[in-house]
């Protein structure tokens, strides 16, 4: 975003314009709902909007803003249980569009993940998406939960651990590749 020209308006569009997919796939997975997901990049962008200098001031605008969506979903503004599953249909707005892949097997996959990540605690499920949809290392995720180092490994640790347990992420060292393909 360094270098464009224009008032602070015409720059935050431009951002926005540039990054709210990106932002809105962040949040799907941290939410797992797609209605819940645009209001928590709403409400951050709102919340930002005229905090824009902070933001443009930052090194990397990018990560500052996801930090305050990750943020703005641990507060619980829109916190549902994490036991409730709530799979909704607009899943394929934010979906990898599929190419000749078996696509019910799938989305039984993606469906086993949804309801794994929904056991997971707020904090561990924000962890284990930084750290592995985001591919950002411990001491960065660190940063955005604001926390130590210590603490990241410790939530990626027991999500990991809680997530082998459940079958679908068994065979898998990490279960990475799960939400790599939720993008």
């Amino acid at each position: 975003m360094t270098g464009i020209e224009g008032s602070s308006d015409e720059r935050f569009s431009a951002f926005v314009g540039e990054h709210t997919d990106a932002l809105l796939r962040t949040a799907y997975l941290l939410t797992r709902n797609a209605v819940e997901a645009e209001e928590v990049v709403q409400d951050t962008l709102v919340w930002l909007y005229p905090r824009w200098a902070q933001v443009e001031a930052a090194r990397y605008q990018l990560a500052y803003v996801r930090k305050a969506v990750v943020n703005r979903f641990l507060a619980g503004q829109r916190r549902m249980s994490s036991t409730e599953v709530r799979f909704d249909e607009s899943f394929a707005l934010y979906a990898e569009q599929p190419g000749h892949r078996d696509e019910a097997a799938e989305v039984d996959e993606r469906m086993a993940m949804w309801r794994e990540l929904g056991a997971l605690s707020e904090r561990q499920r924000a962890a284990i998406v930084l750290r592995f949809f985001h591919d950002l290392p411990d001491d960065e995720v660190a940063g955005v939960l604001d926390c130590r180092v210590g603490t990241v490994r410790s939530l990626i640790s027991r999500a990991l651990a809680a997530l082998r347990g459940t079958g679908s992420f068994a065979d898998d060292a990490t279960g990475s590749h799960y939400l790599r393909n939720v993008t």
